[in-house]
């Protein structure tokens, strides 16, 4: 198996090129995130940080090995369920889903976060418009893609070796 420092800084540099893919389709491409999108690219983010500092503290110890393997198995999960979330709303027909519904910002300045996350994740009109694919993939399809595989290569890669043996 490949380094461990390596699968992490490997795991930051793919989160940090989706990341930057999707500030490229925002500013040159003009796609306007959804409220979900920037969902996504909140998730993604907090997986790429916790890949950095897995790289960063590369430990040894194997509680610690643990707790990195959790913690990007969570963050993982985080950005599959809501790329998920989001397939699901996109899937759905035409007038079912509700229709466009405030801004983000304007949301959190009106209501209480978790109100705001529970509206964003029920979704709107913005969310359900698909206006980008690659190879036949959306792009909350490919997030998902991306989010499972780097977790499985991420719990892999930080689990200490015994579990490792026990699991495969």
């Amino acid at each position: 198996m490949p380094d461990q420092r390596l699968i992490n800084s490997a795991g930051f540099a793919v989160c940090a090129a989706l990341l930057g893919y999707a500030l490229y389709a925002q500013f040159h491409l003009h796609l306007d995130p959804c409220p979900l999108c920037i969902f996504s690219r909140i998730t993604v983010l907090v997986l790429g940080v916790v890949f950095l500092l897995a790289a960063l503290f590369n430990p040894v110890r194997r509680g610690w090995r643990w707790c990195f393997a959790w913690l990007i198995g969570l963050a993982s999960l985080a950005a599959a369920g809501v790329s998920a979330r989001h397939l699901y709303i996109q899937a759905r027909p035409a007038g079912s889903v509700p229709a466009c519904g405030a801004p983000l910002d304007v949301l959190m300045q009106m209501f209480h976060v978790w109100t705001v996350v529970y509206k964003v994740l029920h979704g709107g009109g913005e969310c359900a418009a698909v206006n980008w694919r690659f190879l036949g993939l959306a792009m909350p399809a490919w997030v998902l893609v991306f989010a499972v595989a780097l977790g499985a290569a991420g719990v892999a890669a930080n689990l200490p070796r015994k579990a490792r043996r026990m699991f495969g």
